[in-house]
């Protein structure tokens, strides 16, 4: 079953649910707590609108300590010589971006006639395909 829209019930186990560790409960101490069945929250929990929702409660619980992990990350860079936390910060400072290359062959694309042969290749065999 898909959610269309979500409900008091289905924001109140966000909540718990998003806290770290679930706030020490389990799965079936959260579901006894909003009054459901322990299999209605693994269902929730597998729905695209309600993991949507999750991942934003998550964002916003832990945007207050972002300034305070991103402060700490540069220490386990140089401790652990952690390459793709380095990366990581590199990236979230828009210091880093992901490059590509693009190869040319400048002999291949002077050669108009070649090109233009194979145009009236590819014309020819579908119109034979087409009849």
């Amino acid at each position: 079953m898909t959610l269309k829209q979500l409900g008091p019930d289905h924001y109140a186990a966000i909540a718990m649910l998003a806290l770290p560790k679930r706030g020490g409960k389990t799965y079936e101490e959260i579901a006894e707590e909003l009054g459901v069945h322990v299999n209605t929250l693994y269902n929730w929990r597998r729905d695209e609108l309600f993991q949507r929702e999750y991942k934003r409660e998550i964002v916003r619980a832990s945007a207050d300590r972002l300034p305070e992990i991103f402060a700490a990350i540069p220490a386990h860079i140089i401790k652990d010589g952690n390459a793709a936390l380095f990366k990581t910060l590199l990236q979230a400072n828009d210091m880093l971006t992901d490059r590509v290359e693009v190869s040319h062959n400048a002999e291949e694309s002077k050669d108009i006639d070649a090109i233009k042969a194979r145009l009236a290749e590819f014309r020819k065999r579908s119109e034979s395909t087409d009849e």
